[in-house]
């Protein structure tokens, strides 16, 4: 199934139903936006893409992204998002790996990005009159069709060795993630309204399937992405509100609500997942903001769909094991399998830890172009999260610790050896490890542990200068240390469990 039948079906159904919006203004309602979509997609089929081709998306979030990104489905082209947030040389790579045939970004990027992705890939920015003209072609009639096991969406995260990897996700990943988030996660009604706070190349874009499906509305903030202030003020005016957030993010809007006086009225259901909610943090939200939260757990390979804690069980203070439910990312969702497993593969006694394996219809198809990564990560037919957990005699899940070093910060994920392998290119620089640290606000924030060679040394703003030409900047370490060397084990491996537990305990300075 091509998502963007979706679209189409329900613009034949609900034409004049609100569709896009930018903040209260409405934009265009559903038989534009298929309109939209239709002739972004005549305009690609012009240039000769079709079935199969792979075309970027690399801009911050707008209605235009939502329109172009039916405009790939429509033309039956696979899309590529990639976080706005990254540095241009990060998405040019992922554009060249992707072998990704046209790229639409913004004007923000446009200029940077032109220098750096392949010869020959046409690049076109949303503000600009070229893509005012793509709008405006003929629309083609019908989407082209697509069976369950094409390739829709390719999402780049990162593994261990820093280095992003394509996640293959079909038309049928998508098809049982936005089903079962009607079963497991919320109900949506054409009188709703997403809300685009978070990027739309991650989680927060993958939530838009299921209001397409229902004819609800899609609302992108005025500023683009997320303020609190800006959230509260207008979700009284648009009603029954549901969003995608971070951790960081319900912090945020919890405490300008209680600063305000506000409850979050207008806003109907707040998703939260990306990283770790202290137990204090969601019992806040709930007094303050009310039965509005929803968790789930999931990866890229498993998008938004492993497990689910929902509304009632959020704000639930009255069974005998509400804390401990709470503390928990919920129960499998209804179309995978979710066990504990011991290094064999043999599952666990209920509450023993192990590592969290899932099975089902929303496991990705595997790495793209990365058949050894594949082979480690979906073992017969199993995928291997990566993520260390228990489960109870109810079938709640725990996480308890990443076996993977992934740091999580405001809901991003940053791989260490990423972050090491750019501050290694300086000559002075002899050993490093990054590591998370807690924080209050984003749940961890960056720590490099920097090793000189004898005699040299490094600077804090030259090391900053590095990390900022080569990577994102929310990559970049907040805190630097400078060890006459690292701690390492009998074999010379750098022990950061030493590291960790270093910042945990001593005020470091």
């Amino acid at each position: 199934m091509n998502p963007a039948e979706w679209l189409h079906r329900t613009a034949l159904r609900h034409p004049a139903s609100p569709a896009l919006m930018r903040g209260t203004e409405r934009k265009a309602d559903y038989a534009e936006f298929a309109r939209s979509a239709a002739a972004i997609a005549a305009a690609l089929a012009a240039r000769g893409l079709c079935k199969g081709d792979r075309v970027a998306l690399f801009a911050g979030n707008s209605t235009h992204y939502l329109e172009a990104l039916y405009g790939i489905w429509w033309a039956g082209a696979c899309a590529v998002p990639i976080n706005a947030k990254l540095h241009e040389k990060e998405a040019a790579w992922m554009i060249e790996n992707s072998g990704a045939a046209f790229v639409f970004t913004d004007a923000r990027s446009e200029a940077d990005l032109a220098s750096l992705v392949p010869t020959g890939v046409p690049l076109v920015a949303m503000e600009s009159a070229e893509y005012a003209s793509m709008r405006q072609k003929a629309p083609l009639g019908l989407p082209v069709p697509l069976e369950t096991g094409d390739l829709a969406w390719l999402f780049y995260t990162s593994g261990t060795t820093g280095k992003p990897k394509g996640v293959m996700l079909t038309c049928g990943n998508l098809t049982s993630m936005a089903l079962s988030y009607f079963v497991d996660v919320d109900d949506v009604k054409p009188q709703d309204a997403i809300l685009y706070a978070a990027p739309m190349s991650h989680g927060a874009g993958l939530y838009n399937f299921m209001h397409v499906m229902k004819g609800a509305r899609h609302v992108v903030p005025a500023s683009g992405g997320f303020d609190a202030a800006e959230i509260l003020a207008i979700a009284p005016v648009i009603g029954s509100i549901s969003m995608f957030a971070a951790p960081t993010m319900v912090r945020r809007l919890v405490d300008v609500a209680k600063a305000k006086g506000m409850t979050g009225r207008g806003l109907r259901t707040i998703v939260y997942a990306g990283g770790p909610m202290y137990e204090a943090d969601i019992l806040e939200a709930v007094e303050v903001m009310g039965a509005r939260f929803v968790q789930i757990y999931g990866q890229g390979e498993c998008p938004m769909g492993i497990t689910a804690l929902p509304r009632a069980e959020v704000s639930d203070r009255v069974h005998p094991r509400w804390r401990e439910r709470l503390n928990s990312v919920g129960t499998a969702q209804s179309v995978v399998r979710v066990m504990i497993v011991d290094a064999d593969g043999r599952e666990v006694p209920r509450g023993e830890a192990g590592e969290i394996v899932v099975s089902g219809e929303t496991v990705m198809a595997g790495y793209w172009c990365n058949e050894e990564a594949t082979a480690k990560t979906i073992r017969d037919g199993w995928l291997w999260t990566g993520d260390v957990g228990r489960m109870d005699e109810d079938g709640y899940v725990t996480l308890q610790d990443r076996s993977k070093d992934v740091i999580i910060s405001g809901g991003s994920n940053i791989y260490p050896r990423e972050v090491e392998e750019v501050l290694l290119t300086h000559p002075a620089v002899h050993e490093v490890a990054v590591v998370g640290q807690k924080d209050a606000e984003w749940g961890e924030v960056v720590v490099a542990f920097v090793a000189c060679h004898p005699g040299q040394n490094v600077s804090v703003s030259e090391l900053d200068s590095l990390c900022l030409d080569r990577i994102a900047r929310f990559k970049r370490p907040k805190h630097y240390f400078f060890p006459a060397a690292l701690p390492k084990n009998n074999y010379g491996k750098i022990l950061k469990t030493e590291l960790r537990a270093e910042l945990d305990t001593e005020e470091m300075a």
